[in-house]
């Protein structure tokens, strides 16, 4: 069933587990995260990033992913993640994604709050949901995120983003505490005492970005001190990857490789359903 963030997040925050979205390039990816969510019975967001239109593009994608979310028996949302480009973001919405981010967080604090809260007013009237991101999530090398070296996260204010999300009236906010987009060459230190203290002034639910590479330990803490959205693309990615390549033998074409790969990212996926506390939700 294809569902927007309100249908998923608020009783995520309420229990105290996350959704996880998967972003996904091709059919093969999205039909193993649904596998996985299905077979679950776990609520799931999937999509894309305006990083990776450049491999697939928003009609390619919503011509196949909103027939598959809506044929699904668990909730799916349809969520357009990182839009920088505010015509890609309307783009979304009228080809009917249920969901977007329109990141703005590298602009400054005022200019970030008045671009949102006119494209959260835009889509709400439309019926579908905003995430916004305060602070800035950094990129590590070699990530689609990465915009050049000494590009580190900017941690967000618990004071700003309170006055933030009511200002703006977002359904969703991303926030940086430490985490970078890509794959981790060093573990990261999170900081959970300011995400808890975020979580007890913000009233929609927090999203946490850069996820893939992350220890178990730190989903946890993550989700109990009040993450509800956690966002993964390198995981299952890697899988899909390192699938093929594993499994590739001379004379073998695509469709030898398509079944292998699909089951890869069902159970990368279903490992961080898991973990995040949404299976059996549904």
């Amino acid at each position: 069933m294809l569902v927007t963030l309100n249908d998923v997040l608020p009783r995520a925050k309420a229990e105290k587990y996350a959704v996880g979205l998967f972003n996904t390039v091709d059919l093969e990816m999205a039909k193993g995260v649904i596998a996985a969510a299905e077979e679950l019975r776990a609520p799931i967001i999937i999509g894309t990033a305006e990083v990776l239109t450049p491999f697939a593009s928003l009609e390619d994608l919503s011509s196949f992913l909103i027939p598959l979310a809506k044929k699904a028996t668990v909730p799916v949302v349809l969520h357009f993640d990182h839009g920088l480009n505010l015509d890609m973001v309307k783009k979304a919405i009228r080809l009917g994604f249920t969901s977007v981010m329109y990141d703005c967080s590298t602009d400054d604090y005022y200019s970030n709050m008045g671009r949102v809260r006119c494209l959260t007013q835009y889509a709400h009237e439309r019926g579908v949901t905003v995430e916004a991101e305060l602070g800035h999530v950094g990129a590590n090398d070699g990530s689609a995120e990465n915009h050049g070296p000494g590009d580190h996260s900017i941690y967000t204010d618990p004071a700003q983003a309170k006055e933030y999300a009511e200002a703006t009236g977002v359904d969703a906010l991303a926030v940086a505490i430490g985490t970078a987009h890509g794959a981790y060459k060093s573990k990261p230190k999170l900081d959970f005492d300011r995400l808890e203290t975020i979580a007890s002034m913000v009233k929609c639910p927090l999203v946490l970005h850069g996820g893939s590479g992350l220890s178990d330990d730190d989903f946890k803490q993550s989700v109990a001190k009040g993450i509800s959205k956690v966002n993964i693309f390198t995981d299952i990615n890697a899988a899909f990857a390192k699938t093929a390549a594993a499994m590739y033998k001379p004379g073998m074409g695509q469709t030898d490789l398509m079944p292998a790969v699909k089951q890869a990212v069902k159970e990368a996926t279903m490992e961080k359903i898991k973990l995040f506390g949404a299976a059996g939700r549904y």
